[in-house]
């Protein structure tokens, strides 16, 4: 199997993270040159009409895009340990949690970065400065309604660790990077945080 990727994209990094924490290391990992426009050439969207990485390939020729959708068939390939829930009802929870972290603070600082900053440099298509700051009101938002949860839980969708706590730890790290917000507005937030980047898979 191949992963097409660029390294520093925090989607890439919520798969590999899944991977490391799945204990699976028999992905080949190939580096997509995203600044040059490499995931605009003919060849690489053969692989993904979407023009973005992630892509797993699979033994059979099989290309499979979004992270979510990466995730999910490591997680039915190697169930332990589970990632996206053991029951149907820590399934839907879990769920839950990952759509709303990946609405309200993944994509959200995505466009902000993609908007309002000089993000991609030239190969950036249509940029919208006040859209990107919408965003950066949205993010702030989602972060209130992360902080609430992790009032009482210990991670994001409760007393287990799960694939929402992958996305919002990427989510987070990637609006520190770009110097959007701090974690001292939110302490139940950096409490978490501080706990999930100890794990090895943080560095993955």
């Amino acid at each position: 199997m191949k992963l097409y990727e660029f390294n520093p994209f925090p989607n890439p990094r919520r798969v590999r993270m899944f991977l490391a924490e799945k204990g699976i290391n028999n992905v080949e990992f190939v580096q997509v040159d995203v600044p040059s426009g490499e995931h605009r050439t003919e060849e690489f969207v053969k692989k993904n009409p979407s023009e973005v990485v992630p892509v797993l390939e699979l033994d059979d020729g099989t290309y499979i895009s979004e992270s979510f959708a990466i995730s999910r068939y490591f997680e039915d390939a190697f169930p332990e340990p589970s990632l996206m829930g053991s029951t149907p009802k820590e399934s839907a929870v879990i769920d839950m949690w990952q759509r709303r972290v990946e609405q309200s603070l993944m994509g959200c600082v995505g466009t902000y970065f993609h908007h309002a900053t000089e993000g991609l440099g030239a190969i950036e298509l249509y940029q919208n400065k006040d859209w990107g700051e919408k965003n950066r009101e949205m993010a702030r938002s989602g972060l209130e309604q992360l902080n609430k949860q992790l009032t009482t839980n210990k991670y994001v969708a409760g007393d287990k660790y799960s694939i929402a706590d992958i996305t919002a730890l990427c989510s987070i790290d990637f609006a520190l990077f770009i110097k959007i917000e701090k974690l001292e507005d939110y302490p139940n937030i950096k409490r978490w945080y501080e706990d999930v980047s100890t794990r090895p898979s943080a560095s993955a």
